[in-house]
């Protein structure tokens, strides 16, 4: 039940803890693992191809257009977190503004995203391991791939369950290899482009490259190539949010979290953007060898070009991309693990999911959940085979539209009071954030929609028993693991230890930050 006509507690009001390790980081720490959550040397190398197969050389206004709805959604999460500052984010805010069902849905949702993204990093950090030590032919055998992406997953969880002090420590050194090496594999690039003697697929960039209009002139792909590009770029932007998980473990939460979630939106685009120009004007768009546009280099863009790029130094991408994905698994699993404590603080789901470890200060429960689904997801994945990847990569998208985009609303509902009141409230707490849902909610619909297409992904339609009627596998992956949620929501609902939080008595508009017995 919402109390809309209560007035907005105070964020003191709102700051009893859970039992996490509060105080623990600074802006910088958060900021790290924000940057480290995004992975961006592996988000690139996953995803870059598909990028450029569904745009062409108009991958980099795809990178500006995903920006747009992260960077608006940053600032429905700075507002909220400065009065909410709760571990839970998306629960607990869309919980207080839409009422127990929606913020319910919310969580599983972002639960869900984390856990099926797992799959991808742990798969990616297998095979980059492999590559770095020259074993080439175990890097493609999905045996050795999987037995590694399974202790990966494990490993993190031991890391994540420690501590968040040793969590911290570890990506400041993973996110400063990953920056390092895009840096140097950008400017080589660049350069390479530039001089006398430019490689055979090179080429010039040109000021067209970022013009949106683009897509609707002639060959330009239209409306369905543009949300198809944005769709992915929000994948890549995703995980900055993670900062905001982690809000009760920070100093200042009130305002460092928000601080540190829009600065990282910032250093990613210019980041992403950089990358995605030089790595088109080297390799091109082309379909074949290096081309960006080859269907065999659209799962790993950078396997594809680090030699080309960087000869014998080709191992500082392939070093860059695994220290990217193993620095991801492990804070991918920190927000999800953060979101489910949430919820079992406030009777969302059974309070075995509210215990923190006493000396390390971290969910117990909660971690160890999200990394043993995690690995039986994985191992389902790897059954079905590579092109699974590419399909999990498309549907993602999806669930994370979904769960910003409902956030950003949230921002709008709860604050609508102030908004009302005109000035720079009307613009941070209002018309920006609703801009931004609004941006994904019309993603989200319009990919929904392409994505029921037999012939959209990689693993082919899905004839549904008893009819004729054939549905893409994305749709399926995407839209079908979110709808499961219902299901799964009433039945949890009839548990006597859940029935106060749907009722909307332990997690209500006024209810403050709650801690575990």
């Amino acid at each position: 039940m919402s109390h809309a006509g209560h007035e907005v507690p105070a964020s003191h009001d709102l700051s009893e803890h859970k039992g996490l390790n509060e105080g623990a980081l600074t802006f910088t720490g958060t900021l790290m693992i924000g940057l480290a959550s995004v992975a961006p040397a592996y988000s690139l190398a996953a995803t870059l191809g598909y990028v450029v197969a569904a745009d062409g050389v108009l991958a980099p206004v795809a990178v500006m257009l995903g920006f747009i709805p992260m960077l608006l959604t940053a600032f429905a999460y700075r507002e909220l977190n400065r009065v909410i500052p709760d571990c839970g984010t998306t629960f607990t805010w869309v919980t207080k503004a839409f009422g127990p069902r929606s913020g319910w849905f919310s969580g599983y949702v972002l639960t869900l995203a984390g856990i099926i993204v797992l799959a991808n990093l742990a798969q990616i950090a297998a095979q980059y391991t492999f590559l770095l030590f020259g074993a080439d032919s175990l890097a493609d055998n999905p045996l050795y791939v999987t037995t590694l992406g399974v202790i990966f997953i494990a490993v993190m969880c031991w890391v994540s369950y420690r501590g968040i002090e040793i969590a911290n420590w570890l990506q400041n050194v993973l996110v400063g290899i990953q920056y390092v090496a895009l840096a140097v594999l950008v400017v080589v690039a660049l350069i390479a482009v530039a001089g006398p003697h430019p490689p055979p697929t090179a080429i010039p960039v040109e000021a067209g490259w970022f013009n949106p209009l683009n897509f609707f002139a002639e060959g330009g792909g239209g409306f369905g190539a543009m949300t198809e590009g944005m769709l992915l770029m929000v994948f890549i932007y995703w995980g900055w949010d993670t900062i905001l998980s982690l809000n009760e473990e920070t100093a200042e939460k009130e305002k460092t979290p928000g601080r540190a979630a829009v600065a990282a939106t910032l250093i990613l685009l210019a980041t992403y953007l950089l990358t995605t120009v030089a790595a088109v004007s080297y390799a091109g768009v082309g379909t074949d060898g290096i081309g960006l546009g080859n269907p065999d280099n659209a799962d790993d863009v950078f396997r594809a070009i680090a030699e080309p790029v960087l000869g014998q130094w080709s191992w500082i991408v392939i070093l860059a991309v695994l220290v990217s994905a193993v620095a991801s698994t492990q804070t991918t699993i920190l927000p999800a693990a953060r979101g489910t404590l949430a919820m079992g603080v406030y009777k969302a789901l059974p309070t075995q999911f509210a215990k923190i470890h006493r000396k390390y200060k971290t969910p117990t429960v909660s971690t160890l959940f999200i990394g043993g689904v995690a690995i039986v997801l994985y191992v389902l994945l790897s059954l079905l085979g590579e092109n699974a990847y590419g399909d999990v990569l498309l549907a993602i998208g999806l669930q994370i539209s979904f769960y910003y985009g409902i956030t950003a609303f949230a921002c709008v509902w709860y604050f609508r009071k102030d908004v009302a009141q005109g000035g720079k409230d009307l613009w941070v707490k209002g018309i920006l954030p609703l801009i931004g849902g609004l941006m994904l909610l019309f993603a989200l619909v319009k990919s929904a929609i392409d994505m029921w297409s037999p012939d959209y992904g990689y693993l082919g339609g899905w004839t549904i028993p008893g009819t004729e009627v054939e549905v893409g596998s994305v749709f399926l992956l995407g839209i079908g693991s979110i709808v499961l949620g219902i299901p799964v929501m009433f039945l949890i609902a009839r548990r006597g230890e859940q029935k106060p939080f749907f009722r909307g008595e332990s997690l209500h508009h006024d209810t403050p930050v709650l801690a575990p017995e």
